[in-house]
């Protein structure tokens, strides 16, 4: 079916869930969260005469103000974007085979309904499961999974930040989001890769760059030198998965000058005994041959961070699904952070406060309107696996019980706004799993690879046509934030809300019927605002509403963890429970040579996961796909700046990508931008663009950390060879 026949339609229809005042004359503004990536940054919608003319930042939240990234600007492309799903397709011939039939909203629900109850007869509840991105509307995707009887939701951050998560739940009890780093009063910031400059959020790159202009000093550790390397004070160019090697030493020399918080460690941390056995032999000489840091340098680094102390934040990291020791990474960056008392101080991390600490009341929860799961969870997150969160669980063992049905059978999978096909290792090894599946779902704005292998593509409104639940984001002031409704679709489509009660709606379980039996969204906001004092007129007048004056910090007096001891905990229970060290010894790889390379890759300002490279302006402003490679090892091969490279990660995949010859990469690793190598016939602007790095990881989609649960995404070594008119050299 070709893209064109699909037919336009006005969202016209009695199952339309428009809200009030769309579509009217004259021109208004409207309170919106962008889209365009997993941030989702507030903003303010100009709309004339039904049709959004602006988009900038929310002027109510001071941090942001009026700015947009790159991508939060092509958000008027997305909503004028033809190369989109426009109406309901189901299936007509073999999954991936890219044959469709068009449906209505009602013939497609139905399908969806009855291969849930085909589902249900044959798994029970438990046997579907569902991934999104994650962010502030889960509380409608987990309930919805919960309303059908199903433990299984997951977020993206199997591909993500899992890693730093869960490291921090073992050490403090919560989740990294929950510590807010104050870079407005800090003194010295460490990133690990964490490239704030160009694979950013609006308001810390902000913050960041504001702090640097301040004197903020800032040591930056990559085996790749970013835009933001180029901002910091010390850029310490290690070797791939060595940064825990690193760290071991680092605290090693905190605790052998002594310049460590002694009376924050004394009442808020146990397992300093363990800690500084872990360490003992990790001294800077230790390090320098498996990082490439000089001893001297460390030794001056921690003079320096002790003078800066406590205002020094170590950042845990942000995309840290990169290899089998990256959750260590994560912990004991975080014990730095409790070594230089920097918690609950200014210029250090401030806890993420709740409604309840100001005497106020969050939103209800829509969860709390279905009954509790008791189900184990496939992965076995917060059971057989005590270490890993069981709130965003890990994907990739959902993929493995659909093949092997341990420990037990997945029979339906709903992937919403979320493409594993491109955001997790090895897309063929993930589409094998899923050929057992009686339904693939995809509610998405876009042909994304995953939802071009399903069943069923179920056409979400985009950010500009569509009202969400409302969010809460507990922070130094929590705040309520609202996405409110822009303009009428132009096709037919629907918002997330809408599509999740019709499915329910068609069940024959009670209690998902009425889970979220709400017939407009003011409807739903009601719930949720129930009992909290603010009103829906409040939320639209400024899009984010503000819980408190201003921020207060926990006295010290008052501070408690909710780990099972109270303290920090340096070696955790919880790990102790899943049979894991809480500080492993360093496990050094070899160093690959020849004609192999360490593959590494990152995103820009101007590319989210995939998603961007289809969008008219973004695609027109998207940097063209290079393989970095350092000069002595394309020397070596023959390779000169410019040439023509073959990369092979050992499948039957291969990619062919001009050669960036530069110091700026580490010698045993070559680097690529992710979220290229598109497939989808649809997607014409992306369709064939670039090489697709996961598609490189081969038989990687199940390597990863064993204690944080993240994809070993930089596990993954690749052959690299110059390509001549003649072929491969060589």
């Amino acid at each position: 079916m070709a893209d064109n026949d699909v037919r336009r339609v006005a969202m016209t229809s009695s199952m339309a869930p428009n809200v009030s005042g769309v579509g009217a004359p004259g021109r208004r503004m409207v309170y919106s969260m962008c889209g365009m990536c997993a941030v989702r940054c507030p903003m303010e919608v100009t709309v004339e005469d039904g049709r959004v003319t602006w988009l900038q930042g929310n002027l109510h939240d001071e941090a942001l103000g009026a700015s947009l990234c790159a991508k939060g600007a092509a958000g008027l492309f997305l909503e004028s974007d033809d190369e989109r799903p426009q109406t309901p397709l189901i299936r007509a011939g073999e999954r991936g085979g890219g044959r469709w039939r068009r449906a209505s909203w009602d013939e497609a629900l139905d399908y969806v309904a009855e291969k849930l109850k085909e589902t249900i007869e044959a798994f029970g509840g438990r046997g579907i499961a569902l991934s999104d991105r994650g962010g502030p509307f889960v509380d409608l995707t987990r309930t919805f999974v919960h309303a059908l009887g199903s433990p299984n939701y997951f977020n993206h951050d199997a591909g993500c930040m899992g890693n730093a998560h869960n490291a921090s739940r073992s050490l403090y009890g919560f989740g990294a989001a929950e510590l807010i780093f104050d870079l407005q009063h800090c003194k010295h910031l460490v990133l690990y890769g964490r490239n704030i400059v160009e694979s950013l959020m609006v308001k810390e790159a902000k913050a960041f760059m504001g702090a640097v202009a301040r004197g903020m000093r800032c040591t930056y550790i990559d085996p790749r030198a970013t835009i933001t390397a180029c901002k910091a004070t010390r850029y310490w160019q290690v070797r791939p998965k060595s940064d825990y090697a690193l760290n071991l030493a680092i605290i090693h020399e905190v605790l052998e000058q002594e310049v460590y918080d002694k009376e924050f460690v004394a009442r808020f941390v146990s397992g300093m005994d363990y800690l500084r056995e872990a360490v003992k032999d990790a001294t800077p000489e230790w390090q320098e041959p498996h990082t490439g840091v000089t001893a001297a340098e460390l030794r001056a680094f921690v003079t320096e961070i002790a003078a800066d102390a406590p205002q020094v934040i170590f950042h845990p990291g942000w995309m840290s699904a990169r290899h089998k020791q990256s959750f260590y990474v994560s912990r004991s960056a975080a014990i730095l952070n409790a070594l230089m008392g920097n918690i609950e101080v200014p210029g250090g991390c401030v806890l993420g406060k709740a409604p309840e600490h100001y005497g106020r009341t969050g939103l209800h929860q829509l969860i709390d309107r279905v009954p509790e799961v008791k189900e184990p969870r496939v992965d076995g997150a917060g059971a057989a696996r005590p270490q890993w969160d069981p709130a965003i669980g890990m994907v990739h063992q959902a993929f493995a019980a659909m093949e092997t049905e341990q420990p037990y059978g997945i029979g339906a999978y709903f992937a919403y706004r979320h493409d594993p096909f491109t955001g997790l290792p090895d897309p063929e090894a993930t589409q094998r799993a899923m050929e057992k599946l009686k339904l693939i779902v995809s509610i998405d704005v876009r042909y994304s690879e995953m939802g071009w292998f399903a069943d069923v593509i179920l056409p979400e409104s985009t950010y500009l046509e569509r009202a969400n639940i409302l969010c809460q984001m507990n922070g130094p002031v929590p705040v309520f934030s609202m996405r409110d409704q822009a303009i009428v679709p132009r096709f037919d489509s629907r918002p997330a809300w809408w599509i999740f009660r019709e499915i329910l709606r068609r069940t024959d379980i009670k209690e998902a019927r009425e889970a979220l039996d709400f017939e407009t969204i003011e409807e739903l906001w009601n719930y949720q605002l129930d009992g909290t004092g603010v009103t829906i007129a409040e939320m639209r007048e400024t899009g984010v509403v503000k819980l408190a004056a201003a921020p207060t910090l926990i006295p010290r007096d008052e501070l408690t963890f909710p780990t099972p001891s109270g303290k920090i905990e340096i070696e955790s229970e919880v790990l102790k429970q899943a049979g894991l060290e809480s500080l492993p010894k360093y496990m050094p790889k070899e160093a690959p040579t020849g004609e192999k390379f360490t593959l590494l890759f990152a995103k820009t300002a101007t590319l989210a996961q995939g998603q961007s490279l289809n969008n008219p302006l973004l695609n027109e402003r998207a940097p063209k796909q290079v393989l970095w490679i350092h000069p002595d090892r394309a020397a070596a091969l023959g390779i000169a700046d410019g040439d023509e490279v073959e990369v092979n990660g050992g499948g039957r995949y291969t990619g062919c990508l001009r050669a960036k010859v530069t110091r700026w990469i580490h010698p045993e690793a070559v680097f690529m931008l992710h979220g290229y190598g598109a497939t989808v016939p649809l997607a014409r602007r992306a369709l064939g663009l670039g090489v697709a790095d996961q598609r490189l990881q081969h038989g990687k989609l199940y390597d990863f950390d064993p204690a944080g649960g993240g994809c070993a995404l930089t596990e993954t070594v690749v052959q690299v060879k110059r390509r001549t008119p003649e072929g491969v050299a060589g």
